[in-house]
């Protein structure tokens, strides 16, 4: 048993124990609604949005379905507010089909949402709205007005508009099983509800309200958790060699990580931080690396090897009074190198930077080559969930059926967003399955309103 899933369970035991207390739990009806999301998240909030749009106007009954969504924090959306630095990458351009490869094993489960509602349609919803995206030369979508609260604003107007009720300051501490649905339990609150969808998030950004909740609420309705972690994170190194060239960045850099499963490669900028490595590549990675792990950077290609070599054979006989930092330079086949990082690297191999290159022995000469190839650094432990972007792992995608997003075990039940066990590459992949499954579900919801699903 994982530590999370013992905090989860403990959890649990306290909130029954507590509301049993204070009587909350007796056979008392609640004030019943046909549909409560839990989580005023994106996906919270665009599920049920969502659920009342298409709506035939000479339905009157459904002009008067109940929606209720229950917020734990003081105000909807607090995660969403810090999405891209404040500015929301909310999702990435290109074509659709290319985004499943940046879910790694997740993205054959997303296909049908993802498909279903694409990164065009994401950007003509808020365009309808008034709200211009722009696109980055990376690829990356951000609102044209490069604020998050933006965003968040629409979803919230819609919901009025739409006559859903958002309740903040609810915090859900147990969600049970009844004959004609669910019944949610509160400290001091009680309700009912046809429908459940749980939108709760991660683990990630605690602070926000995406403490854990939604796995403790599938946890106690049957499903089962992959194990959890920080993903999309900084990664903290083991005796760091950069303590003092934190903020040095590095375009395009190979990664490689090697752990007892299996070898994964990465390639893109990095960051050196205080304590180890940031930046895209290593964000992407980061939900796979574990403490021990060996990551590889590669300042020359490993394809370059020989090449390198061959390099520095040639200038020993041409300019070998030269030192060795000043070729370090002027390498053909790397990325460029600052100044201070060239310092660090011949200092980790030992080499007097101001000797003759000449002088420098054939071990030396093939150490150096192998730490710029590949130098090696140990992993400490990926950052904590209060710096990670999303969370790794969540309810198991396999108890979900991937054309509805509702629960293969409990009936009524869906589940959207970061609480699935779904994680995807840094640059808007993890917003656009957010509102993909969350549109999803609502479709789902709506065809079970409309008698078409058993």
């Amino acid at each position: 048993m994982t530590l999370m899933r013992a905090v989860f369970m403990r959890q649990e035991v306290e909130d029954q124990s507590e509301l049993e207390q204070k009587g909350l739990l007796d056979d008392c009806p609640g004030r019943r609604y046909d549909l409560i999301v839990i989580g005023a998240g994106p996906a919270g909030l665009f599920c049920a949005i969502n659920c009342r749009q298409n709506a035939r106007n000479d339905d009157h009954r459904r002009d008067n379905r109940r929606i209720l969504i229950l917020e734990k924090k003081g105000s909807p959306g607090r995660k969403l507010l810090l999405s891209g630095s404040g500015q929301c990458n909310i999702t990435h351009e290109g074509e659709i089909r290319n985004f499943l490869n940046h879910y790694g094993e997740h993205g054959r489960f997303l296909r049908p949402a993802i498909m279903g509602f694409t990164n065009q349609d994401l950007i003509y919803y808020f365009k309808a709205k008034g709200l211009e995206m722009a696109s980055e030369p990376s690829g990356k979508i951000f609102p044209q007005t490069r604020r998050s609260k933006d965003v968040l604003d629409i979803l919230v107007e819609d919901c009025k508009k739409a006559d859903i009720e958002i309740q903040c300051r609810k915090d859900v501490r147990t969600v049970n099983r009844i004959e004609d649905g669910f019944a949610l339990l509160g400290d001091g609150f009680s309700y009912r509800s046809s429908i459940l969808v749980i939108a709760t998030g991660g683990c990630s950004y605690p602070a926000t309200g995406s403490s854990g909740d939604g796995y403790r609420f599938a946890r106690s309705l049957g499903h089962r958790l992959t194990e959890i972690g920080p993903a999309l994170t900084p990664v903290i190194i083991k005796d760091y060699p950069f303590h003092d060239l934190a903020g040095i960045s590095l375009d395009n850099i190979k990664i490689s990580l090697n752990n007892l499963k299996k070898t994964r490669e990465g390639q893109g900028d990095i960051l050196l931080t205080h304590e180890g490595l940031s930046g895209p590549a290593i964000l992407d990675l980061s939900r796979y690396i574990q403490p021990e792990d060996i990551l590889k950077l590669s300042f020359v290609p490993k394809e370059k090897r020989a090449d390198l070599e061959g390099w520095f054979l040639e200038l020993s006989g041409k300019e070998g009074s030269r030192t060795v930092k000043s070729l370090l330079s002027s390498i053909p086949c790397s990325v460029p190198l600052p100044s201070r990082l060239i310092g660090r690297i011949i200092e980790i191999c030992g080499i007097d930077p101001d000797l003759g290159l000449s002088q420098l022995r054939r071990r030396e000469r093939m150490h150096l080559v192998d730490i710029l190839v590949g130098l090696p650094l140990t992993v400490s432990r990926p950052d904590g969930f209060e710096a990670a972007m999303v969370t790794r792992g969540g309810v198991d995608w396999r108890e979900v059926n991937p054309k509805t997003m509702q629960s293969r075990l409990v009936k009524g039940l869906y589940l959207a967003g970061e609480v699935l066990d779904v994680d995807g590459d840094t640059g808007g992949y993890n917003l656009q399955s957010c509102f993909s499954t969350a549109m999803l579900a609502a479709r789902s919801i709506r065809k079970s309103w409309d008698g078409k699903m058993n």
